[in-house]
């Protein structure tokens, strides 16, 4: 917990202090968000692997919307995210199907993570209805920091709090993540809906090439060899709600992109003529 403390401090300060540092007439918005969405794992190689949902997510959002000549908002997001997956670490032999193939059931590991999540937020919109909702895409770059969680079987009692070791558990992962949504613009408020989805990049597990001791690991760990890769993934669906700090409205509903002023020249045919005959 105290490693967690030492990171959301900062992070609150910093989203604080650039809020009190907005004016009046400054571009931004701060809301909260919340829902559900699920959560997996991608491992190399490939393994029997199944997602996790529902998990919820929630946390507050900072956006700053520049003029047009921009092209769109920039943000951050400071979130609670659940993450996790399921593996099918054995399976039953249901015996061979008409193809000869065998059918198999598997019986499933599930691990839950928690995590605070930071993604930096490009978000190109549009307005309609007189400014009245905007439409939105995001596209997002992502650091985020691991913590808690549990464990559990199908199948078997093993079942409890997640053991985090440095030398075999990854705690900071990165990543990109996008999506899009809109809100309804009520005067200052906001209301909304967003679908985004997470792409993690680095792994949650250190790999077999650097982890050995799977043979003496307890419960809480069901693979016999790491992952060479074990990025994790979510999708989130969340509604959100925001308040805007400019009373009069975002400057880019009233810019007007400044005309270039055309010379005008007027061409004489009676110069045009004398000058043919003198030639």
């Amino acid at each position: 917990m105290k490693y967690l403390t030492k990171i959301l401090l900062p992070l609150l300060t910093l989203l604080v202090v650039a809020v009190a540092a907005s004016t009046a007439s400054a571009q931004h918005t701060l809301g909260v968000f919340g829902g559900v969405g699920s959560a997996s794992m991608r491992p190399y190689p490939k393994k029997e692997m199944k997602s996790i949902f529902p998990i919820i997510n929630g946390g507050i959002s900072w956006r700053y919307y520049s003029l047009p000549r921009y092209v769109g908002a920039v943000g951050v997001d400071i979130e609670y995210l659940g993450r996790g997956f399921q593996y099918g670490h054995t399976y039953t032999s249901l015996g061979l199907d008409e193809n000869g193939v065998e059918q198999r059931e598997y019986h499933f590991y599930k691990r839950n993570i928690k995590s605070i999540m930071v993604p930096i937020v490009w978000q190109p919109h549009v307005y309609l209805a007189k400014n009245r909702v905007r439409l939105y895409m995001e596209a997002a770059l992502t650091f985020s920091y691991n913590f808690g969680g549990d464990y559990s079987y199908e199948i078997k009692s093993d079942a409890g709090d997640y053991d985090w070791r440095l030398e075999r558990d990854n705690r900071w992962n990165y990543g990109l993540a996008g999506g899009g949504g809109f809100a309804l613009l009520f005067g200052r408020y906001e209301v909304g809906f967003r679908a985004r989805y997470y792409f993690g990049y680095a792994d949650i597990l250190k790999n077999s090439n650097k982890y050995y001791d799977n043979g003496i690991d307890g419960p809480e760990n069901p693979f016999y060899y790491n992952p060479l890769k074990s990025p994790l993934d979510n999708m989130t669906f969340n509604i959100t709600f925001a308040y805007r700090f400019n009373k009069e409205g975002f400057d880019e509903w009233f810019y007007k992109p400044k005309k270039e002023k055309r010379q005008k020249k007027n061409f004489n045919f009676s110069e045009s003529s004398t000058g043919a005959k003198t030639r």
